[in-house]
């Protein structure tokens, strides 16, 4: 063994994410970390679906009417004509009281009683209609009111013009909007998964170096081998486990449209695209996933290698944690503003990157863009692997003062171990 060649960074690297990939993947635990983000989805889709069926029972607000009989009669004879013609954009009105002369109501009094559906009252005449009601009411039933009011006074037109319909696909503004709500799900998605994923390789280092599993690595192969090797398996597991997700929605998605149904609230036939369209959206996603991932990951691993127990990687990763959720918030604020400088300033900065460009690509079919804003990436990717790799190699091989002695004492062993003649290799 003493002619055998020292494997290469890159090999070494490559055998310590086979391994960790290996382990990882065919783990029960990770059959269960599979199955992990189905519970939310099925308890928001449990949430949307109850929730829907409520509101579908419960009866719309209406308006009242208490004036005297024949101005309650005049004024719904006049929503029943102008409801054929408007629909749901018109209110409910109901007869709420037929006033004799002479006689008075107290809508206010009947409104805060609080009277099953009623949300509103008109009183007063056909001319001079007095609407009680909430503050946020008033003025957003004021115009219909009105002309209801005014139908009822100079009469209900014997015929209405008829509209001709021309019906477009989309719009410049329908489109725009499209878009938009197309780059919020694809920004949430992603820090999600990022979010979701990123942690797995604190507790797997965290395990490492209580078993001493690091310091055999470190007597055998390069640190920064070590620290490659596995920020590379945990991406790759974490590729699996979207490969996972994907297939199953995917196969949601395809028997929905197989059965001419929505998925959800979702209309799944006709989905906003995106600027560069569905399968460059997709591809983007999953390599802006990567550059994320592996960002926040060297950060995690560092952090990992400064913590001994459970306890101080969740106080150590804390503020990472609450930083990337205020870079999400940010790269969200600055999808709204596309051309301004919080955009620039956004797609500029490592971690909110990869948000600000999927957003971009949501909203924008330019394509140069994510070419220079991926090797800007690609270029913090590797400043950040460097800088975590050396953070790791010094706390891992120096983290007490016998922990150089300990690295060195088990690289020999392993050298007498496998020494041609020793009594050990065989």
């Amino acid at each position: 063994m003493n002619g055998a060649r020292r494997l290469s960074m890159v090999q070494a690297a490559l055998v310590v994410a086979r391994r960790d990939f290996g382990a990882i993947l065919f783990s029960r635990a990770f059959f269960f970390f599979l199955l992990g983000p189905l519970f939310p989805v099925l308890v928001g889709g449990l949430a949307g679906s109850i929730g829907q069926r409520v509101e579908s029972r419960a009866a719309p607000p209406e308006i009242g009417i208490a004036m005297q009989a024949g101005d309650v009669d005049t004024l719904l004879a006049a929503h029943a004509a102008l409801a054929r013609e408007l629909g749901p954009n018109l209110p409910e009105m109901t007869a709420l009281k037929r006033l004799k002369p002479g006689e008075t109501f107290d809508a206010r009094a009947v409104l805060e009683a609080g009277t099953g559906s009623l949300a509103a009252v008109v009183t007063g005449t056909p001319a001079h209609p007095v609407l009680t009601a909430t503050a946020e009411r008033l003025e957003f039933w004021r115009g219909p009111v009105s002309l209801v009011a005014a139908t009822a006074t100079q009469g209900i037109p014997a015929a209405y013009p008829q509209v001709t319909l021309n019906e477009v696909k989309t719009s410049g503004a329908s489109e725009t909007r499209a878009r938009l709500r197309t780059a919020q799900a694809g920004q949430l998605i992603l820090f999600l998964l990022i979010m979701l994923l990123a942690g797995m390789v604190l507790s797997n280092l965290v395990e490492e170096k209580a078993n001493k599993v690091i310091e055999i690595l470190a007597a055998a192969i390069p640190m920064d081998a070590v620290f490659l090797g596995k920020l590379f398996a945990m991406l790759a597991v974490s590729l699996v486990g979207i490969a996972v997700w994907g297939s199953v929605i995917g196969g949601l998605i395809f028997v929905s449209d197989a059965g001419g149904q929505s998925l959800g609230p979702i209309d799944l036939q006709n989905l906003p695209a995106p600027g560069v369209g569905w399968p460059m959206f997709f591809l983007l996603g999953v390599i802006y996933f990567a550059m994320g991932y592996l960002l926040l990951g060297s950060v995690f691993l560092a952090i990992g290698s400064l913590a001994s127990t459970v306890r101080e990687v969740q106080t150590l990763s804390m503020p990472v944690t609450m930083m990337q959720v205020l870079l999400f918030f940010f790269a969200n604020l600055a999808m709204s503003q596309p051309g301004e400088p919080i955009e620039w300033v956004a797609i500029a900065f490592p971690f909110s990157s990869p948000f600000a460009m999927l957003a971009r690509a949501a909203q924008s079919e330019a394509l140069w863009p994510h070419f220079v804003a991926l090797a800007w990436q690609l270029l913090w990717v590797t400043i950040f692997i460097r800088a975590g790799a050396a953070l790791f190699r010094t706390r891992v091989m120096k983290s007490g003062p016998q922990g150089v002695k300990r690295s060195r004492g088990l690289q020999s062993l392993i050298a007498t171990a496998f020494r041609p003649g020793s009594d050990r290799s065989s």
